[in-house]
């Protein structure tokens, strides 16, 4: 493995560290709260202690995992601060808005009622209490809305405006910044797959029941819920992962390109199922990309995936950075240096308007503005010093997708298949099922961390796509600083998995009688 030596490098590897631990708790936050609440609902309805029971025990490991969720989050918040300071301060009014209505709305919300679920099942009516379950999860699922849409808004900028007068960048419209399309994609398709994940975590949990012969009806009524739910969810994460592919293609074609392995674009192009890159490939030779490719048998899915054309041209890498193919609003798409030129004279045609500014010179000024905003569409390439510094990490983008799309074609039919045997009252008896039910809780939190891989690694080298890259974003600090904060954020983040693992797997052995009062 290459030694990491640069202060963007290590800042991003630290991001990325504490990003990918905080999302092994977030999901299972998310999906867990929707089946506690379903089975609270039933409970209510019908009156059934048995519900009530579920309800309660599964609210249990909500909670514990729900406490540490929240402890590794805003250490992420911090260091935007710490770590990437100029990216605060140039995007600092926008980012932060859907940041701080999160901690003003969801988290006051889910704070305030999270306590009457736990504590007040005798203090408070049912439906007061079934209210409150909901509340609780609704307000985790709208403060997962306002992270994801700033998060989109780094993948897609919409509704700002770039102000060279305090050199920031400025929210114009605050409804285009929460409903673009991809904050509203990326917002479905990251919670649904959280459900998905928290369908199988239940399945899987209540195998172990079911194999260690305790709680059978708790059990089977568990997995009836997560079967449904989780059938549901995945079905509809096809829906939306459709949409994140033509996201991707119409505003980050070299994330698309990456995911595919495509250096050389073409018409009609095919899916791949799956497929071994070829490692000396690069995009200015002429070798094959793949030593072994295994396609999607229909014709042109990659095209209608990302364009709704089955005969649509995709661009593969070496297009993308050459140009002179036709975008799909027909205009021909620039090249890296004629991009990295616009870019570097919308830099110093900022320059020229502070310095006419300071010298009170408004022609000079007026000229400076014009020509800034003629060119800002290409202000960050200014800042990429060559073509190849545009492309992603190919084998680590191009296998995580795969793996995210071949595990979740294996969800749907994992839930197919226990759905099925719960309906025909064959669940219990196959122990087989049940074994790869509890082996399968892991592979759900693979394909949620190679999703996040695909989405993040796949726009490097930008913090914001083609505005801001990340060697301009970065904080002026020492690398030994960033470095010496990554190893304690392991070690503590390690020790918090450690012992919410430890806390869980106490709780879960000790089965729902624990929690009937």
């Amino acid at each position: 493995m290459e030694i990491l030596s640069s202060l963007v490098d290590w800042s991003r590897a630290q991001f990325a560290m504490t990003a990918m631990y905080h999302w092994l708790f977030v999901p299972l936050t998310l999906g867990l709260g929707v089946i506690m609440s379903v089975m609270e609902t039933l409970y209510v309805k019908t009156g059934n202690e048995q519900w009530k029971r579920a309800a309660k025990f599964w609210m249990t490991l909500f909670g514990i995992n729900f406490a540490v969720g929240v402890a590794t989050g805003l250490i992420l918040e911090f260091e935007f601060g710490t770590n990437w300071s100029n990216y605060s301060w140039f995007v600092g009014d926008i980012f932060g808005a859907p940041l701080a209505i999160e901690g003003v709305v969801a988290f006051f919300m889910e704070a305030t009622f999270i306590s009457i679920m736990f504590f007040g099942w005798k203090r408070v009516s049912k439906k007061f209490h079934l209210a409150s379950t909901w509340l609780t999860v609704t307000g985790a699922t709208i403060s997962a809305l306002w992270i994801l849409v700033a998060n989109a808004w780094m993948q897609y900028p919409a509704g700002t405006t770039f102000n060279p007068e305090t050199v920031r960048n400025e929210m114009t419209d605050f409804w285009s910044v929460l409903f673009s399309p991809v904050a509203m994609n990326k917002f479905f398709h990251t919670v649904i797959s959280a459900w998905v994940l928290g369908s199988i975590f239940v399945i899987g949990i209540s195998s172990w029941f079911l194999l260690k012969k305790r709680q059978a009806d708790f059990a089977l009524k568990s997995i009836r819920i997560a079967t449904v739910f989780g059938l549901l969810s995945s079905i509809i994460l096809l829906i939306t992962g459709h949409g994140s592919a033509y996201h991707v293609a119409q505003r980050q074609p070299m994330k698309l390109a990456v995911m595919e392995g495509l250096y050389h674009g073409k018409a009609k192009a095919d899916l791949l199922a799956f497929g071994i890159l070829n490692p000396s490939k690069t995009f200015c030779n002429t070798e094959d990309e793949l030593l072994l490719s295994i396609p999607v048998p229909i014709p042109g899915l990659l095209s209608w995936l990302g364009y709704d054309d089955c005969n649509a041209f995709v661009p593969g890498i070496s297009d993308i950075l050459n140009g002179g193919y036709e975008l799909q609003n027909g205009q021909t798409a620039l090249s890296f240096e004629e991009k990295q030129r616009r870019g570097k004279e919308a830099i110093q045609f900022l320059s020229d308007f502070r310095q006419a500014a300071t010298a009170g010179d408004t022609e000079a000024k007026a000229t400076a503005k014009a020509g800034l905003e003629e060119n800002y569409d290409y202000f960050g390439y200014g800042y990429i010093n060559k073509a190849e510094d545009l492309i992603p990490n190919v084998p680590l983008v191009f296998y995580s997708f795969h793996i995210m799309v071949i595990l979740g074609m294996y969800f749907i039919a994992f839930f197919l298949v226990a759905g099925i045997l719960v309906y025909r009252k064959k669940f219990e008896n196959v122990r087989w099922l049940q074994k790869l039910a509890v082996w399968t809780i892991p592979l759900a939190y693979i394909a949620g961390q190679a999703g996040w891989i695909v989405a993040e690694v796949g726009r490097y080298p930008w913090a914001i796509q083609e505005v801001l890259p990340l060697n301009a974003a970065v904080s002026k600090i020492s690398t030994g600083s960033v470095q010496l904060t990554f190893f304690l954020f392991l070690a503590l983040f390690t020790v918090l998995l450690v012992a919410e693992l430890g806390i869980l797997t106490r709780q879960i052995k000790k089965g729902p009688e624990a929690e009937v009062n």
